[in-house]
C-alpha cells in the first residue's frame, strides 16, 4: 500500500520533516516515491507546505495519509477540495 507521511530530516533536536509518499513496506526514513511538501514544526506558527496538485493525485490515486500528515492536509483545507 503506498502512503502519505512524514520523513525525518535536520539534526539532532532540531527535527524537521519531509512529507513524501512512499510504499507502506519502507522504513521512516528510506526510500521514497515522491516529496510532496515539507513541515517544520519548531517555527512559530509551525510552517507546513504542501503541493496541493500532487497530494490531491495521489489520495485520488489511493495513497493513504498517515494521522499526522492527515491532519496537516485538513489544516491546509487539500481534504476538503478532495471531496469536491
Amino acid at each position: 500500500m503506498v502512503k502519505i507521511r512524514l520523513q525525518r530530516v535536520g539534526r539532532k533536536k532540531k527535527p524537521s520533516y519531509r512529507v513524501v509518499v512512499a510504499d507502506s513496506r519502507a522504513p521512516r526514513d528510506g526510500a521514497f516515491i515522491e516529496v510532496i511538501g515539507h513541515y517544520d514544526p519548531l517555527t512559530d506558527p509551525a510552517t507546513v507546505v504542501i503541493h496541493e496538485e500532487k497530494a490531491l493525485k495521489w489520495l485520488r490515486q489511493g495513497a493513504q495519509p498517515t494521522q499526522t500528515v492527515a491532519s496537516l492536509l485538513k489544516r491546509q483545507g487539500i481534504t476538503d477540495k478532495l471531496a469536491s
